[in-house]
């Protein structure tokens, strides 16, 4: 790609140890102009987030902003994080991390999502690997930034179409989850989104192997993501049964870079807002009209529910580790 057709992005994360393989990978890749970073809740607090968002700026020598968002959802309030898969501080326990140098932007991350995309009309796409309520405050102070962003790419939801269901209850996905009245708003609005699943992220499985050609081909960073991913690949040994990772937030980059690597659904998406299936994704990809208002004048939006995963792992390690 040329400068003027490179993929601007503005990416939404918790980061967390998948986020930071994904932050490295749209750093890294030649078809990606980086122009923001946006935190939320979700793998950690706010505050958490936040700092590791810049702490893995500064080691990664990215300069795009970042800029701190929401550190609760919509409704209700969260009083839980996954430290048992992410670790205390949400890098995998690396040890004590300084205090960042930079600062935060002096924005909040919904206007600095609407300031990004307005500066870009038409450009921008939105790569959202966290809760989503970033996105739904920027269309609720911003409806029209619908109509003017590319594309939003999101890694989330859970559709039971190859993987048996969702990963913190048996329908929900962690990123719908921890804050489903966004995710309906976000998925409801009029703006083209492709999800990016656990039906195909549970497809791409990056062994222990790859993750040690990381540490020793891919430098200092490759070292950093070596270092913090061993808590998650101790968590995925006790739960999963497997000796790797299932790539979940980089899938999502992988889409924006190349699409051609996987099979979409179409039709509506609604979310489970309350009860027992509170985060359940359901997708009306049957074409099927139905009386209820639910299905109403609702855009289709893209699911993955294919990937070649090989083809995937190949051009990330590709990426990763190219000097």
């Amino acid at each position: 790609m040329t400068a003027q057709t490179r993929h601007k992005v503005l990416f939404d994360t918790d980061p967390g140890i998948d986020d930071a393989m994904a932050l490295y990978l749209l750093h890294r890749h030649p078809d990606i102009e980086l122009l923001g970073i946006t935190t939320v809740h979700g793998n950690a607090h706010t505050d958490i987030t936040t700092r590791n968002a810049l702490y893995l700026c500064e080691r990664f020598g990215i300069d795009a902003p970042v800029a701190r968002g929401a550190s609760q959802p919509l409704v209700g309030r969260k009083d839980h994080v996954p430290a048992m898969v992410h670790g205390e501080d949400a890098l995998g326990n690396i040890g004590p991390i300084a205090p960042p140098r930079r600062q935060p932007d002096p924005r909040p991350a919904h206007r600095l999502i609407i300031d990004t995309v307005r500066q870009h009309p038409g450009e921008v796409t939105l790569v959202a690997v966290a809760p989503l309520t970033n996105l739904a405050l920027a269309l609720k102070e911003d409806p029209e930034i619908a109509g003017l962003v590319r594309q939003v790419v999101i890694m989330g939801g859970a559709f039971a179409i190859h993987a048996p269901g969702g990963n913190v209850s048996p329908v929900a996905e962690a990123n719908i989850l921890c804050d489903p009245y966004a995710a309906d708003q976000v998925l409801t609005a009029p703006w083209p989104v492709v999800m990016v699943g656990l039906d195909v992220t549970h497809q791409v499985l990056m062994p222990r192997t790859l993750f040690q050609q990381l540490r020793d081909q891919g430098g200092e960073h490759g070292r950093l993501l070596w270092q913090i991913s061993q808590q998650y690949l101790s968590f995925y040994a006790r739960q999963e049964k497997i000796d790797g990772c299932f790539v979940h937030d980089a899938s999502a980059v992988a889409y924006v870079i190349n699409p051609a690597l996987f099979q979409l659904r179409h039709g509506p998406i609604r979310v489970v807002t309350d009860g027992i299936a509170v985060g359940q994704t359901i997708q009306n990809a049957s074409g099927r009209s139905y009386r209820s208002n639910a299905w109403q004048d609702i855009p289709s939006q893209a699911v993955c529910a294919d990937v070649d995963a090989d083809a995937l792992l190949q051009m990330m390690m590709h990426t990763l580790t190219a000097h």
